[in-house]
């Protein structure tokens, strides 16, 4: 099961976001899968279809743990990599932010930012699983994660036994054909390391600002800090990245490592 829950979920999120965000956050012990196995196998992917906005899901923005997102104004062409948890039994039959109740046995995915509802395939990108789900909540709010599946979807995709995987995203609509079939190969070869899986811990259009933040980061004992350059619109990027990484809960323990020093926006990202 995922490491942490979403802060509250959707009785006090959802509150928050009817009122842009100004709602006290209350934390909730862990979740948990179901304690009788149910077989899903057979659960249908969401079905695409073209729905008008949620009227309480999509505030400009709202705050969760201290932190304002701003809800984006489109989800047009939206792709995404990174880490994928679930969320199951605390939270069934609760009110999502959409309006909607969560049912861990529907195919559904909470999302910080996207508008509510946005149809996401989600692809394994370890064994190249695909499924479809429909965004119609908000979070997770743990450092590192993308998105929270439901655990059906979740269960589908095969990191339920897990409690988390790597994904990557894409906004899919009543008119795009969404590319469900199994390649043969999965998009990430090694089946039981993440060796292509990052912190990014600052980006710059200044070398000479990379090279200063992989000096702090080195002298703090993060010797595996190094820059590599990206080339964004015809201009050069200069990341500072700590890696490879090994795991998600590796990640986690250099996100918790780096907030001691003050350091609060590296994020997980994957090539």
């Amino acid at each position: 099961m995922p490491n942490l829950r979403r802060a509250g979920l959707i009785l006090v999120v959802a509150a928050s976001l009817s009122a842009c965000g100004s709602a006290p956050t209350i934390f909730e012990p862990s979740d948990s899968a179901p304690s009788q196995h149910r077989d899903l196998s057979n659960v249908p992917d969401a079905v695409p279809r073209n729905e008008p906005r949620s009227r309480y899901g999509n505030p400009k923005s709202y705050v969760v743990r201290g932190i304002r997102y701003y809800v984006k104004d489109s989800s047009d062409g939206f792709t995404q990599r990174g880490i994928a948890s679930w969320y199951g039994t605390k939270f069934h039959g609760r009110r999502t932010s959409s309006g909607e109740p969560y049912d861990m046995y529907a195919m559904t995915a909470a999302h910080k930012t996207l508008p509510l509802p946005t149809y996401l395939e989600v692809i394994n990108l370890k064994n190249n699983k695909r499924i479809i789900v429909k965004a119609n909540d908000r979070g997770p709010f743990h450092a590192n994660r993308i998105i929270d599946l439901s655990y059906a979807a979740a269960t589908k995709l095969g990191i339920a036994a897990s409690g988390t995987g790597l994904v990557e995203i894409r906004t899919v609509t009543a008119n795009s054909k969404p590319a469900l079939q199994q390649p043969d190969e999965p998009i990430i070869q090694q089946q039981d390391t993440a060796t292509n899986m990052y912190l990014q811990v600052g980006a710059f259009s200044s070398e000479y600002n990379a090279q200063q933040l992989q000096n702090k980061l080195q002298g703090a004992a993060f010797e595996r800090a190094a820059i590599s350059t990206a080339d964004a619109t015809g201009a050069p990027v200069y990341r500072v990245r700590i890696g490879p990484l090994t795991s998600v809960d590796e990640a986690d323990q250099l996100v918790d490592q780096l907030a001691a020093l003050g350091i609060n926006q590296a994020h997980v990202v994957i090539d």
